[in-house]
């Protein structure tokens, strides 16, 4: 079978956009495990990418999709550690949603024991973004506090599993009753309702101050980051759904001696991300095979509705994540 199927962007624009198109079937390099695809995560980069605001790196697929699950069907001859037949999932530069893809070897992993593979396809991107942000940039100590803003979705939700799991005290934002409901069930020890309540107020109230905060709404949320950080407090900006332009007084970055960062996944080496993996694997895998952790799935839809995938995902309306099952 030299084709596959694959869903692609015939154009930039809303989500009736994506088409299930056939596309050559991809043959792995050198250093690369071939996937059959099971399973693939929705992320909002994804949405970006279908808007044409979000261009895949260079040398990587136009096919949308950055994390899959799946079987391993053919290897390159520089592949050491896996075989046919491997469950694995993976982080991916692009080439997601479709039936095959290539992975360069060093940024799968095995798929946690006791997880479907949906459940696999709704770790990598996450759950890599979460290690390297709160834990590696944001360097979340046990007894430390850490804001989640967006604590419903797939990021929010695994970095509420994940900071409480290494001795964190987590406070995250959600916007409705059920989403707070669902954060405090995944193990989070308060919870603000930002369409009824001001963050920067019940924390001030609460005498509460983040020494870690992750970000990815950006906007007028930047200058109140700032304003309820703790005294060497760590901001952490992975995305702008409020916008990257803004106004802010930046005299508590200095007064608080505050550490203001921020990183994209995506463009990173297959090295850097190789890096990611293997602390993963030591670090984090043991908690997911011991089910202190899971991901949460919310819906799942078949390859070719990627479309109405992206419209649940543009609604917000979920709880952790949106999977696609090839």
């Amino acid at each position: 079978m030299n084709h596959m199927k694959a869903i692609i962007a015939r154009e930039a624009g809303g989500p009736e956009v994506l088409i299930l198109a056939e596309r050559p079937r991809p043959e792995a390099g050198p250093a690369q495990i071939l996937v059959k695809v099971a399973a693939a995560g929705v992320n909002r980069p994804d949405i970006l990418q279908r808007q044409g605001a979000y261009p895949p790196p260079a040398g990587a697929s136009d096919i949308l999709g950055l994390e899959i699950a799946g079987e391993v069907v053919a290897l390159g001859h520089e592949v050491k550690r896996f075989r046919l037949g491997d469950r694995v999932c993976a982080l991916v530069p692009g080439g997601g949603y479709a039936e095959f893809v290539v992975v360069a070897e060093d940024n799968a992993l095995p798929v946690p024991a006791g997880l479907s593979m949906s459940e696999a396809a709704a770790l990598p991107e996450t759950y890599f973004t979460v290690w390297t942000n709160v834990f590696q940039r944001g360097a979340l100590k046990p007894g430390e506090t850490l804001l989640i803003h967006g604590g419903s979705s797939g990021i929010g939700t695994t970095a509420i599993q994940l900071a409480k799991a290494f001795g964190a005290y987590v406070v995250v934002t959600a916007g409705s009753a059920e989403k707070c409901a669902a954060c405090l069930a995944l193990g989070a020890d308060m919870v603000i309702n930002y369409r009824e309540q001001d963050f920067v107020s019940v924390l001030e109230e609460a005498k509460i101050k983040p020494d870690v905060i992750l970000d990815m709404v950006g906007g007028d949320y930047v200058a109140r980051n700032l304003k309820v950080a703790a005294l060497h407090g760590r901001i952490v900006q992975i995305a702008f759904q409020k916008g990257s332009k803004i106004e802010a007084d930046f005299m508590a970055l200095m007064l608080k001696r505050l550490t203001f960062t921020g990183s994209t996944l995506r463009p990173r080496t297959v090295a850097e991300k190789a890096e990611i993996a293997q602390e993963l694997e030591t670090k984090v895998w043991p908690l997911l095979a011991a089910g202190k952790c899971k991901p949460q799935i919310f819906k799942t839809f078949p390859l070719a509705g990627a479309a109405d995938a992206h419209r649940l995902l543009e609604r917000g309306e979920m709880v952790g994540k949106i999977v696609l099952t090839v």
